[in-house]
């Protein structure tokens, strides 16, 4: 399946990626970038392994402890919605 990332998932994956560099440094980033390519492997090989969320056609990938990802299933892509901090307030998450 083909992935496509809304313009909000690429700014919430960089701030990450930012984020990870400035308190942890290049090895951590790294590791970041290893694990959602992991995640997003497996979303293409089984769209449908990750929880529903509140919305019925959004579902959540774990990329780690502190992060999920929101992707939505279309006809043969998947929308990468947004990359969240799950330490973060979830009354300001949208999905």
């Amino acid at each position: 399946m083909k992935i496509s990332w809304t313009p909000e998932a690429k700014v919430s994956y960089f701030n990450i990626l930012d984020y990870l560099q400035y308190k942890w440094g290049l090895t951590e980033v790294r590791k970041f970038v290893e694990k959602t390519d992991f995640v997003l492997s497996q979303i293409c090989k089984t769209p449908n392994m990750f929880k529903k969320s509140k919305s019925k056609d959004i579902r959540i990938g774990f990329i780690s402890k502190q992060t999920s990802l929101f992707y939505r299933i279309k006809k043969n892509e998947i929308e990468l919605l947004t990359f969240w901090d799950n330490r973060q307030d979830d009354k300001r998450l949208k999905y």
